[in-house]
């Protein structure tokens, strides 16, 4: 089997359906688009990686008002299609209740498995100005 078209749309819009889910509070829902056992690194911050959905719905709750309340998701880039397997690179833009927002860069592994494509791996750093020669 292939990487068709199909998947590439499915997996591209399952990199979108986190920022809906989260930003509606369905966090019961990641599993749609996480794998059950999901490593969520967030190491570049500073924390330990995440393991398990479950672990993200509570790291979710625990923030609280301290999440953004618009999650984005743009300039996705598909590469190395298999059958069952896919790497993406996306920026996330946060917008938080103040106004402000931040910006990451989103390396995710995608795998097709009984439920359909999840994504399975995903390291989450900031994105920072880029150096200038000054």
């Amino acid at each position: 089997m292939a990487f068709t078209t199909e998947d590439r749309t499915t997996v591209t819009e399952l990199i979108a359906l986190h920022g809906h889910l989260v930003d509606n509070g369905q966090l019961d829902r990641l599993d749609e688009v996480f794998a059950a056992d999901v490593v969520y690194d967030l190491s570049a911050f500073g924390r330990d990686p995440l393991h398990g959905v479950g672990a993200l719905r509570d790291a979710a709750l625990a923030l609280g008002e301290g999440n953004p309340v618009g999650h984005h998701v743009t300039n996705i880039v598909l590469s190395g299609p298999t059958a069952d397997r896919v790497s993406a690179l996306s920026k996330g833009i946060g917008v938080y209740a103040d106004g402000t927002c931040g910006s990451v860069v989103y390396e995710d592994t995608i795998v097709r498995g009984p439920a359909g494509w999840r994504i399975s791996h995903r390291q989450v750093r900031p994105r920072r100005r880029p150096l200038t020669a000054d």
